[in-house]
């Protein structure tokens, strides 16, 4: 992979597909000119949520906080989404806006589409319902896209402004 292209994964939570919000999401994510290289929906089964939602973040958040996302993800399908583009991790994140919905800046998926906070999922011992998840590493989204998706279902292309480039510089 060329040097500054990224991959990210983007779930789309079950609150995203049950409000209707896909095709905006995604239609955000386009006009980027970041590449979707894969995407489905799909009911995740308890297994794949524990390898999504790995140990570690048990060891950060704790198990409690793990057990609510596993059973959030596994309420509903969800949309996996396998983003490529230049410095993808961070301008996904910039996009999906902070963690806990109620901080989101307006303009990020989460500060126009959510407000949630941290308290209401403590107090009614709930998973955060924040629409979106992105990868926080280039390394995470190795491994996250690997828990969602074969390889075979990842497409290879180049898109305009890719060859566009290559071009000017040949």
């Amino acid at each position: 992979m060329e040097q500054h292209i990224e991959r990210s994964l983007v779930l789309l939570k079950p609150d995203a597909i049950n409000r209707g919000l896909v095709g905006e999401i995604l239609h955000r994510f386009e006009r980027t000119g970041l590449k979707i290289i894969g995407l489905k929906m799909v009911w995740s089964d308890k297994d794949t949520a524990m390898k999504h939602y790995t140990e570690d973040l048990a060891k950060r958040r704790g198990e409690k906080v793990r057990e609510l996302m596993i059973n959030m993800i596994t309420s509903g399908p969800i949309v996996a989404i396998a983003i490529e583009g230049v410095e993808a991790i961070e301008v996904v994140r910039k996009m999906a806006g902070d963690t806990e919905p109620k901080k989101a800046a307006p303009g990020t998926i989460r500060g126009d589409y959510a407000h949630v906070s941290y308290g209401y999922a403590d107090k009614n011992e709930i998973g955060v319902f924040n629409l979106i998840h992105a990868s926080s590493s280039a390394e995470e989204g190795v491994q996250e896209i690997n828990v969602w998706f074969n390889d075979f279902e990842l497409q290879d292309y180049r898109p305009d402004y890719i060859k566009h480039t290559i071009a000017k510089h040949e």
